[in-house]
């Protein structure tokens, strides 16, 4: 079994770490036997889905996210179809902003690729911190860090986690990210997948399944160092807010 990975643009959407985020797609095939191919597609490469398994969209500036929106309306309705076939994306921070119809920032509008029924507004204020959610869709908490000065208002999507400690969307709302069919699209940096495995199979599970067709359940790792990276965060903040007694106490 092979998945090919594809990092769109990463010399503009370089940020926040998200190179990690395809190392731990990669090692975490390689550990299984399952071989990862990664294509980056750098500014004004033409991009075809077709051939692609996962989609990894990552975070910028205002201005690099205004640049990669001029590239991307090119290839909208490509990377639409793509979603609503069930492909995999990951989307961070900058790169959940674009899924959405605009991006308001404190001196122009970013259109968006409408691909979510989102929209962003910027405040002066940055949410930045530690922040740690809860998702119905995994066992763990999830954890990272978030840092943006836009409020992502998510209408009737179903948000990835609800915030325990932390900021999210808004600030405000409880909530944090969005899950839609096969997209995860979220504020958390650090890079995302290595403190959360849980979340790196969720999207590696339905890439397999999409693209051979069948329920592709995959084997255990030992993930010690990672759950020991997740119960640090959860530990140090539960605390200040809301106390995941038995989230901390399985995996410690």
């Amino acid at each position: 079994m092979k998945l090919t990975i594809g990092h769109l643009y990463p010399d503009l959407l370089n940020l926040y770490g998200d190179r990690g985020n395809i190392q731990c797609f990669c090692k975490r095939l390689e550990w299984r036997g399952i071989e990862a191919e990664v294509i980056p597609f750098l500014s004004g490469s033409r991009i075809d889905f077709s051939k692609l398994d996962i989609v990894l969209l990552g975070g910028g500036s205002d201005r690099e996210q205004e640049l990669v929106c001029q590239y991307m309306k090119e290839i909208k309705s490509d990377f639409k179809n793509y979603v609503e076939d069930n492909g995999v994306v990951l989307a961070v921070c900058g790169g959940y902003q674009l899924l959405g119809k605009y991006y308001k920032t404190d001196k122009k509008m970013i259109e968006g690729l409408e691909i979510l029924d989102i929209y962003t507004e910027w405040e002066p204020e940055r949410l930045i911190r530690n922040i740690i959610l809860n998702s119905p869709l995994f066992s763990a908490p999830i954890v990272g860090f978030e840092n943006h000065g836009g409020r992502t208002y998510i209408g009737n999507h179903t948000p990835l986690g609800k915030v325990f400690f932390g900021l999210g969307n808004t600030g405000k709302s409880g909530y944090e990210g969005v899950v839609y069919k096969n997209i995860i699209a979220t504020y958390l940096h650090g890079p995302l997948l290595p403190k959360n495995p849980q979340v790196c199979d969720y999207l590696l599970e339905r890439a397999l399944k999409r693209k051979y067709g069948e329920d592709i359940k995959l084997e255990k790792l030992p993930d010690r160092l990672e759950q020991k990276a997740n119960n640090y965060i959860v530990g140090r903040y539960s605390d200040k807010k809301y106390v995941l007694k038995e989230t901390i106490k399985r995996y410690t």
